[in-house]
């Protein structure tokens, strides 16, 4: 295989073992992002060629100052990542797709950086987002529009959605991204992809303004294969004292993935949620095709219904929403000249969030308090729950988001997103996992949602599901 099509943990074992220089890798993923980045937009402030490929050899004098191919080095030595932009990365442009930080350069990484390169991976630049990561759609005013891998009229997805399709078209071997609604679960379905929004607290975030209140966002893996993903959750995850609510379990996610018996697993499909979600045509029928091949493992699928409200659910998220990410927008209100640079989404946000009160912030955390409840118990019922990753097939790149789904106008501009919101609001570990190609050509993918803290059972569930699925998975991207 070409360099460029091994997969992570395979291009790791290549390196460490000499068979690929660190500065053959390093030159294959610069060829192959001057092939292709031009038409879709995925990577954005790339590095300057001749640093990188200098960063390569250093790490190739490395391998041969150790004994052996099994010396101190992590499972990422060498390799090429691009970090999405809603990270902070010491001497890179951080701009979370915002004008106002165009030129915002950090002096230090965020945590999740450091432990990547702490593992040896080669940071060369930065993967495009959203105007602060809101909205599933990538489009921004510094870099333009990430089009999707597999047709680029269409949209990415987000707020990852930089991630996923450097992931799909071999420009990057793993992906880093975050998740607050749906941004690692969206795109990895719209490009074919797997992606992972951990526990929370299961990846700490740091730096952070608060580390009680904004838990609904988290970091956490995307990769071609379930094996990558849980490589780089090894990486990322662990309890860090300056984030107090993370965990501190000692989980470790890559061994055992196939030490699985599918035949003990029962999974809960809730569709549509008993009609409640719209959802495009194709939708449903692609996803049932998916989860029998769970079925043809031995696993039991049986459809289930919502034990909570799903409206309820839905105005006790707007509140947190507003809440969150009306606080992240005040800070940059204090120039009033600001509001002209901000994406009108995000000044909606904000303006919403001035009306809060703190009764109702109260009200919505007891919603959720008792919206949380609810889905434990479901668990009774089955080890995991299963909902479509998208109520949509990837839509025009041209459009903000789709003002109606099958007929029902959406009411707001993140309301065709809210199937993902349900994994979320729990805290529960949740994987996207791709189930096939709607009638047009575009991928789809379901989610697969955990139990409480149960991302391990989750990564292997999610690798037996993929050792069925490879007519789906072999399916690369043109170009």
């Amino acid at each position: 295989m070409d360099i460029i099509d091994l997969p992570a943990h395979a291009l790791s074992a290549c390196i460490r073992t000499r068979t690929v220089s660190c500065r053959e890798v390093m030159q294959a993923t610069l060829d192959r992002i001057n092939a292709v980045n031009p038409r879709l937009n995925a990577i954005v402030s790339l590095r300057d060629p001749d640093a990188l490929l200098r960063e390569a050899d250093e790490r190739d004098v490395q391998l041969k100052l150790w004994e052996t191919p099994a010396g101190p080095i992590g499972w990422m030595h060498g390799i090429p990542q691009a970090i999405k932009d809603a990270a902070q990365t010491a001497g890179i442009r951080s701009t979370f797709g915002s004008p106002l930080l165009r030129d915002f350069v950090p002096s230090q990484d965020g945590l999740m950086v450091q432990r990547m390169k702490a593992a040896g991976c080669i940071v060369i630049g930065k993967t495009n987002v959203p105007e602060f990561g809101l909205g599933s759609h990538t489009f921004n005013e510094v870099f333009g529009v990430t089009r999707n891998a597999y047709d680029t009229s269409k949209s990415a997805g987000g707020s990852s959605g930089g991630a996923a399709v450097a992931l799909a078209t071999r420009m990057l071997a793993v992906a880093d991204g975050s998740d607050f609604m749906g941004s690692l679960r969206n795109p990895a379905a719209w490009n074919n992809v797997f992606g992972l929004r951990p526990s929370q607290g299961r990846v700490p975030m740091w730096p952070a303004e608060d580390v009680w209140v904004t838990q609904l966002g988290t970091e956490g893996p995307m990769g071609r294969t379930v094996l990558d993903v849980a490589l780089l959750l090894d990486v990322q995850a662990g309890y860090d004292v300056r984030a107090p609510l993370s965990l501190d379990d000692g989980e470790q996610f890559a061994e055992s993935l196939s030490d699985f018996d599918a035949k003990k697993v029962r999974v809960g499909w809730l569709g549509d949620l008993s009609g409640y979600l719209p959802m495009e045509p194709g939708i449903l029928e692609s996803c049932e095709q998916g989860l029998r091949r769970l079925e043809g493992l031995g696993c039991a699928v049986e459809p289930m219904r919502p034990s909570f409200s799903p409206e309820n659910v839905w105005q006790a998220w707007l509140i947190w929403r507003r809440w969150l990410i009306g606080s992240r927008i005040a800070r940059y209100l204090a120039d009033p000249r600001s509001r002209a640079l901000i994406k009108p989404e995000a000044l909606w946000e904000y303006d919403q969030a001035t009306k809060l009160t703190g009764a109702q912030a109260l009200a919505a955390s007891e919603q959720r308090s008792a919206y949380y409840r609810q889905v434990c118990a479901m668990f009774d019922g089955c080890d995991a729950l299963a909902l479509p990753s998208a109520q949509v097939w990837p839509f025009d790149a041209e459009q903000r988001w789709p003002p109606s789904i099958a007929g029902r106008a959406m009411d707001t501009y993140h309301r065709w997103m809210e199937v993902v919101i349900y994994a979320t609001f729990a805290g529960l570990p949740c994987i996207s996992v791709p189930v096939g190609f709607g009638s047009t050509g575009l991928p789809m993918g379901v989610q697969l949602i955990g139990r409480p803290r149960g991302d391990r059972a989750l990564l292997r569930l999610a690798h037996a599901y993929e050792q069925a699925a490879e007519d789906v998975l072999s399916v690369r991207p043109p170009g």
